[in-house]
Formats: structure tokens, sequence, C-alpha cells
């Protein structure tokens, strides 16, 4: 791995800025570079949208903090004072009957695999401070890619993700693709039968290897190497189980950065299904609103080519007065829309949790 770069300044707020973090590495980055080119030491920062043809929402940084102090966790909620309200958007129904019409498509041939979203609007009194989320996140998954990226003026998508898309340090490379879920429970046992039922289930190991396939395609290309386990193993965040395979290389080309390998990844059948084509045409016919940087992938990538990129899950969009969280479902062939419902809601989890709203989500 590189030298480590020098430390600026503790943690403080990232209402203009890029802030990731992960098990292995952590970043504050401000500001675009103030001049007509980079500097030496430049770090590109931001996110990949979903859309196919949508301008990346990249900036070479200037004002670069590595590894400060994780964002503490305090009591109380991120929400300003004065109640919330929750709107589902589309309402439940609408995305039982999109799922309905995504399976008859399925069954046409049209796709294999396409993931559907759904959002939850949360009206409040006031703004929502992203470093306020970005405390509790952290605090609640430690393991997670913990994010906040501007996504335009005024807003910034905030998430935990537990999917890395891939990770480049020197010729090492690193993905490791999630599909396939289950809620969990506060239960011991019924947590346990959960992760169990998960791991046998034939629907969602063929949901998850479409994704392994299309990820291990992805990165041969660049590799001298390449270990692709036969099976998934289980992957716990605080709300949710999911089945994961940690795949790993060895690049060929020094040369390669882990933004080229992002850019050779995205979307993976993890956030749009396969064909790849096929199915943004489906999700733009079937969502009703705009995914945006929800569903694309967030990062950063050295002058050295290192980098982490994550798939943009498990977020919330803040600007004005609220926010809109995201959570998608994998629809296969077995896949059936009330089960599908109560996945995305699951996964609504995760913001709800750090909001102080667990269990409101619709």
């Amino acid at each position: 791995m590189n030298p480590l770069p020098p430390k600026k300044g503790p943690f403080v707020s990232t209402a203009a800025g890029f802030y990731f973090s992960s098990p292995r590495r952590t970043i504050l980055a401000r500001g675009p570079w103030d001049g007509p080119e980079p500097g030496p030491g430049a770090v590109t920062v931001g996110a990949l949208p979903f859309a196919a043809g949508a301008p990346d929402a990249l900036t070479e940084a200037t004002d670069v903090t590595w590894d400060p102090p994780a964002p503490p966790g305090g009591p109380g909620r991120a929400l300003p004072a004065g109640g919330a309200a929750a709107v589902p958007e589309p309402s439940p129904a609408e995305y039982e009957l999109a799922v309905e019409k995504a399976l008859v498509r399925l069954g046409d041939g049209d796709v294999d695999k396409v993931v559907l979203a759904r959002t939850l609007r949360i009206d409040t009194p006031a703004p929502v401070e992203p470093a306020a989320l970005l405390r509790r996140l952290a605090a609640h998954d430690p393991h997670a890619h913990v994010y906040a990226v501007p996504s335009g003026p005024g807003r910034t998508l905030v998430g935990a993700s537990p999917e890395l898309l891939v990770s480049r340090f020197g010729r090492d490379v690193a993905s490791h693709p999630l599909a396939g879920s289950a809620a969990r429970s506060a239960d011991p046992a019924e947590d346990r039968r959960r992760a169990d039922a998960l791991l046998a289930s034939a629907k969602d190991l063929r949901e998850h290897a479409y994704v392994v396939r299309a990820v291990a395609d992805g990165l041969r290309p660049y590799c001298a190497d390449l270990d692709v386990p036969a099976e998934p193993s289980l992957v716990a965040t605080a709300t949710m189980w999911h089945l994961g395979t940690r795949i790993t290389g060895r690049l060929a080309d020094p040369g390669v950065t882990a933004l080229t390998l992002a850019r050779a990844l995205h979307p993976t059948p993890a956030v749009c299904g396969t064909p790849a084509a096929a199915a943004r045409d489906l999700i733009g016919e079937l969502e009703p609103f705009d995914r945006g940087l929800y569903g694309g992938a967030v990062g950063w990538c050295d002058a050295a080519g290192d980098g982490e990129w994550a798939v943009a899950i498990r977020c919330a969009e803040t600007g004005g007065d609220g926010l809109r969280l995201f959570a998608g479902a994998g629809i296969v062939a077995g896949s059936h829309p009330t089960a599908e419902l109560a996945e995305t809601t699951a996964k609504f989890g995760t913001m709800l949790r750090a909001l102080g709203l667990d269990g409101e989500g619709r």
C-alpha cells in the first residue's frame, strides 16, 4: 500500500463536501480543485449515477483529510424537533403492481432479473443535517461503507452501504457483491432461522448467481488471477441478512485504476438486473421517479490509482424540508409481490433507525 497521506484536521460537517468510510480507509474531502489542473495529490471523489448517460458527480478534491476520527454516535434523533410525516412513493399497492408487471416481462424472456425500487418521502419541519445522519449510521453499522456525497444544489445523498463494488490497493482487487436478502429478527432463534432459510433459498441463490457472474466477468479482463468462491456466505447488517461472495484478484496491468474498475462493473445486477440494458429500460418504464445517485457507485480514487467504491444503497437524499429514502428488491422468476414489498420495507430500516423512526417504513 502507498504511504498514508498526512492528516489535515478533525472530522467536520460534510454539508458541502464528501465523506466515505470503510473498514479499511476513511476520507473527508471538500471543494473542487482550485486551478486549471489538479495537483499531484489530487483525489477523485464522488459518485457515478445510476442512469446511463447521466453526468458523473465527481470532482478532484482539494482539502482532503485521511482517516479522521470516526463521527461519534450520540443519543437522540437526527430529525429536527416537531415530528415528521412519511409518505411512500409509489404506494405499496402500486409497487406490488409494478412487480407483477415485471414478472410478466420475465416470463416473456425480456429480462432474467430486474431490480425495482421505491421511495419513502419524509417531510420535516426543518432541513435534516447530513452530519447528524452520518454519526448515527456509523454508530449503528460500523462495518458498512458510510458516505455522504453532494447530489445536487442543496442536496446530499447519505447512506451506509453493506456492498463493496470494488477496491484496488496496489495490484490487489476485491469486490463483495450482495444479492438475496432477509430481514433480521430481534429474536435470536428466529433470526437464525431466517439466515438459514436465506442460505437454502433457491430463488435467492439464483438471484445472487446473476450478480456474481456479472462481477467476475467484469473483472476478469483486468486480472491476471481471479478467485471466485463457488458458494455465497451470509453477511449481516444491523437490519438485514444478505448472501455475499467476496471476489479477489491481482491486476495484470498496474496502471488500471479503482475508478476504471468501478466504471467497468457499474451497474451490477444487484441494483439493475440482467441483461443490463433491458433491465434499465424496464426500470425506467416501471419506476415513477428518477434514481439520481441511488443505485450508482460512490467512492474515491487517489493519484496512484488506489481507491474504494461502494454500491450506493441504504441511503437517503437530504435537501429542503425533508428527505427521500430509497430501497429496492431483485425480481426474478419465483418472486412474489408481497415478499418484495416486505423486503424493501426492511431495507428502509437502516435509515429509519438512524433517524429514530424505527418501524415506520411502509
